[in-house]
């Protein structure tokens, strides 16, 4: 979130992200290598050197960042999986269109959310109107990195 707010602004050293976004610099390079490998950040070297978004964040779809570091958007599998499921389960075909449909709505939601949304919405959704974030609160989001989570499509 801070390469968002800081947009257009330079790059961020990653000793800087991690203290204001309270997150351990190990963590983060992994992270931050992932995004530079997709091209959605970009490293630069020297004294001013660090981390920015190569596009704006108007441009930059939640759904992308998660795919990249988490997999597949929704905890039901992935959707060839459970279409499958759905023709050849008569039993559960209910209960598995079901978590098609759960897992619809999230890409929906994420696929529809860039990094700029998120800088302009309060947790619960409505417009931000000048605030700031307090003193040891963090804005990141929860992403796990599963090893092999990359496998399947959404």
């Amino acid at each position: 979130m801070m390469l968002t707010r800081r947009y257009n602004q330079g790059a961020i050293r990653i000793r800087d992200i991690a203290y204001e976004e309270s997150l351990p610099e190990k963590f983060l390079e992994l992270i931050l290598l992932e995004l530079k490998n997709a091209r959605i950040v970009e490293s630069v070297r020297g004294a001013k050197g660090g981390y920015a978004l190569r596009r704006p964040p108007s441009e930059i779809r939640l759904s992308e960042i998660i795919r990249l570091i988490d997999g597949p958007l929704a905890p039901f599998g992935d959707a060839d999986q459970l279409r499958s499921l759905i023709t050849h389960d008569a039993d559960h075909r209910v209960l598995y269109q079901v978590f098609l449909d759960v897992r619809d709505a999230a890409v929906k939601i994420l696929d529809n959310t860039t990094l700029a949304d998120l800088m302009n919405k309060t947790p619960g959704g409505s417009k931000q109107r000048g605030s700031k974030k307090k003193k040891g609160e963090s804005s990141v989001l929860p992403l796990m990195v599963h090893a092999g989570g990359k496998e399947g499509h959404d």
